[in-house]
């Protein structure tokens, strides 16, 4: 409601500059609502708009000079002068900041694209799993993330991989882009998640070394947080191994978060590698519903700067399908976040349905 009544408000100080001028005395003059208008006419009106409240107020003064006989007033002329000035300084202004709004929309689109050219839609069905996803780009500015999915269908079950690449910008794209075709190619000859997740820590480890720096550079602490998860075609068991990626939610009858037993580094961090990758393991039957985030979906806060209690939220939708429960989720996170979400948001939701 706020933001409608805005536009409306450089007549209305126009407005309250004729009754001022009309209602006061000779002497007292309504320049300073006069120039507000126009002022606030620049940033909230289209150039059209501008224009004709710089020439309705100059106007308005011109005929409150006519109406207190003021055509003699030296004073007066000099003031209506300066309003001439702010009517022009307010058209110019008005281009300046349609100029920066059409770059930024520019960006915005560049943003998209790109980030839609990582991130294929993913199918709705893949075996004997359905799949929806969801990614919210950050309101803040033009920016672009490494939020990332990916699910496909190999001879050992489904695979999905979601992560979250350090930083902003081009190069976190870029950096998405390299995971994710490493991910494409390796899923289907990887025996198991641990050699999958091996193959995709070298891809990101030749990706690093391509960069020239020193350690302590932004490319040299370029990593991603990653979760891998294998749904097997005959098997009613979900497999997975995170690299420093918070844990899914599984829903079982109840929705809960599936504690990891032992957590591996963020890819390209190999070098921090102890025991191995290791694999959890759980059921996963018909019905069963997996929900892999990103950090942006926790990390979501309203006014009072309260997380966003994301295992909460889901159990009141757990019983609806995937795709309404994704939609209530992104209602849910603007709705919370008061329309200002501070970080990209991923997520990718898989329901094991009966063999067919």
């Amino acid at each position: 409601m706020r933001g409608r009544l805005l536009p409306v408000l450089p007549a209305l100080l126009l407005f309250i500059g004729l009754v001022v001028g009309l209602a006061t005395p000779r002497d007292v003059r309504p320049d300073a609502f006069l120039a507000s208008a126009m002022v606030s006419a620049a940033a909230l009106l289209p150039l059209w708009g501008t224009v004709l409240i710089g020439v309705g107020a100059c106007a308005t003064f011109l005929g409150l000079m006519v109406d207190f006989n003021g055509l003699r007033d030296a004073t007066a002329y000099s003031e209506l002068a300066t309003l001439a000035a702010i009517a022009a300084f307010a058209v110019f202004f008005n281009r300046l900041l349609g100029r920066r709004a059409h770059q930024l929309v520019q960006v915005r689109s560049v943003a998209e694209t790109a980030q839609l050219a990582v991130l294929h839609p993913v199918p709705r069905h893949l075996g004997h799993v359905t799949l929806e996803s969801l990614y919210l780009a950050a309101a803040a500015e033009a920016r672009i993330g490494g939020d990332l999915y990916e699910a496909i269908h190999t001879p050992h079950g489904v695979r999905l991989l979601i992560g979250d690449v350090r930083g902003k910008g081009l190069l976190a794209i870029q950096t998405a882009a390299t995971l994710l075709s490493a991910f494409r190619e390796a899923a289907h000859d990887a025996p198991d998640l641990p050699h999958l997740a091996c193959r995709l820590e070298t891809s990101m480890s030749r990706y690093a070394a391509h960069f020239p720096g020193v350690p302590g550079s932004e490319v040299a602490e370029r990593f991603i947080t990653a979760l891998l998860a294998e749904i097997p075609d005959d098997e009613p068991v979900v497999r997975i191994v995170t690299c420093g990626h918070p844990p899914p939610l599984l829903h079982q009858g109840e929705v809960r978060e599936l504690q990891l037993t032992a957590p591996s580094p963020p890819l390209n961090l190999g070098m921090l590698m102890g025991d191995g990758y290791h694999v959890d393991l759980a059921p996963f039957h018909p019905g069963d519903k997996l929900l892999l985030y990103t950090d942006g979906v926790t990390e979501t806060r309203d006014r009072s700067g309260a997380f966003y209690p994301l295992a909460e939220r889901i159990r009141s939708w757990s019983g609806e399908s995937p795709h309404q429960i994704l939609h209530h989720l992104h209602r849910d996170l603007i709705d919370y976040s008061g329309g200002e979400l501070d970080d990209d948001i991923a997520a990718l939701l898989a329901q094991r349905h009966p063999s067919r």
